[in-house]
């Protein structure tokens, strides 16, 4: 199992992840794939995880990183149906934690949707604020601010 990283968005794990979020949030979860996207200089500035096993994708999450405000917007968190219960989601949280760590962020935070809330909390993130809609989908945000730095 490992996790690759990239900037590239003409890279193969980028369009991997892709892939897998088109099937979890536009297929799945029916959100528009406009929205899903976002804006290209967005999808630019991101830094893309995805996590393999056995040389698949199975699972993916973005990071909108400010490194001179020293904080980052964890985004579009997806693990492809099949393959979600083995704990793929919380070893892509820990690389984000690390990550975190490796460029000495003072903040990560998120919009959660209320279903994953918990999966967040177990990870040292905080609810902040009121339940809120996006894409059709409740969410709330989170952060955490403690990394150990």
């Amino acid at each position: 199992m490992e996790i690759r990283v990239t900037r590239d968005t003409m890279s193969d794990i980028y369009f991997d992840a892709l892939r897998i979020r088109n099937q979890v949030f536009v297929k799945e979860q029916g959100v528009p794939y406009e929205l899903e996207v976002g804006n290209a200089l967005e999808e630019a500035s991101s830094v893309h995880f995805v996590l393999y096993d056995d040389g698949l994708a199975k699972g993916t999450v973005r990071l909108l990183a400010d490194l001179d405000d020293k904080t980052a917007l964890i985004q579009r968190m997806a693990i492809l149906k099949e393959a979600r219960g083995h704990g793929y989601a919380t070893l892509l949280i820990n690389r984000l934690i690390e990550f975190a760590k490796e460029n000495r962020l003072n903040k990560l935070e998120l919009h959660a949707q209320l279903s994953a809330k918990g999966l967040y909390s177990k990870h040292g993130f905080n609810e902040v604020g009121q339940i809120f809609e996006e894409a059709g989908i409740q969410h709330i945000q989170m952060e955490r601010t403690d990394f150990g730095n």
